[in-house]
């Protein structure tokens, strides 16, 4: 990891139930929870998902919201989820991320290709949502 280079930290997503959008994201998608336990005993505000050892995914439960005052009007923004957020994978785990959501009765969509993104243009993409209609683009590349 270079610390000196801008790059993505986190996204927060707006969910109804933190503990339970913490275990979508564990087994549906396969990512790493972290910071429930301290969550559930009241020691944080919200738990959050490893995406990487660069990236999480914070899972603010709606009730955060009036804290949200460092910027006018950034509290109206609970409950309302972003257009979608992207995951690039390698291929062997975009596909196994595509059986497990589908073993987990979540709905996926088919598979599209050539989508531009930050890498150029992807091989394979499809799109899922989590428990609380947030939408997840899931995609691999050539390389």
């Amino acid at each position: 990891m270079t610390k000196n280079t801008t790059r993505f930290d986190h996204v927060v997503l707006w969910v109804a139930d933190p503990v339970a959008a913490a275990a979508f994201y564990e087994k549906a998608v396969g990512l790493e929870p972290i910071r429930v336990a301290e969550f559930t005993e009241g020691k944080v505000a919200f738990p959050s998902i490893r995406v990487n050892e660069e990236t999480i995914l914070d899972l603010a439960p709606h009730s955060f919201a009036p804290r949200m005052k460092m910027l006018p009007g950034s509290a109206d923004s609970a409950g309302h989820p972003v257009n979608h957020v992207c995951l690039s994978l390698p291929v062997d785990a975009f596909d196994a991320l595509r059986a497990r959501l589908e073993d987990h009765g979540v709905p996926v969509s088919d598979i599209d290709t050539g989508l531009s993104g930050a890498r150029g243009n992807a091989a394979g993409s499809f799109y899922f949502r989590d428990l609380d209609g947030n939408v997840f683009e899931a995609r691999h590349y050539d390389d």
